[in-house]
Order: structure tokens, then C-alpha cells, then sequence
């Protein structure tokens, strides 16, 4: 199990992550407003303006306050080493 840094300490798992979005646009603000109701809503920013929207395979969706784009190359750097210990 490999551990993302999502900004300011906080981590998730790599393998549970369904997808990595902007909060700008209004169906991900919905969901982001339905995951508060049902009290799935992990607000990882710590205060600071959320810049990625990250959607779990647990239905869970956690706000960040770090780019989707550096959340992604984190992600695709731990795939990378994940096929570099396999073989």
C-alpha cells in the first residue's frame, strides 16, 4: 500500500483512488455538497481554498488544498516504483 502526500501531512492511499478533479465546476460542487449531507466529505485543506477534489473507492471524497495536477504525478510516481519493486 503505497501512502499519497495530499498537502500538510496528509496522506492517502493510492490504490483507493477513483479520481483527482477541479472544484470549479458545478456537478463536482454537488458532490462535494452531497458527500458533506451523508457525512463522507474528508476535508484534508486545512483551512487554505481547495484546489483538488479527490474521489475515493469508499464513496468518500476528500478536498485538498494542493493542484490536481501534483496530486496526479504523485500518484503516477508511486505507480512507478509500485512495477519497479515487482520485478
Amino acid at each position: 500500500m503505497k501512502l499519497i502526500n495530499i498537502g500538510y501531512g496528509n496522506m492517502l492511499s493510492a490504490s483507493r483512488i477513483v479520481a483527482i478533479v477541479s472544484p470549479d465546476a458545478a456537478p463536482v460542487k454537488r458532490m462535494v455538497q452531497t458527500a458533506r449531507d451523508k457525512g463522507l466529505l474528508i476535508d484534508a485543506s486545512c483551512g487554505r481554498k481547495t484546489k483538488a477534489v479527490i474521489v475515493m473507492d469508499s464513496d468518500h471524497v476528500v478536498l485538498s488544498a494542493v493542484q490536481p495536477e501534483t496530486v496526479a504525478h504523485r500518484v503516477n510516481e508511486s505507480s512507478e516504483e509500485e512495477g519497479k519493486d515487482e520485478k
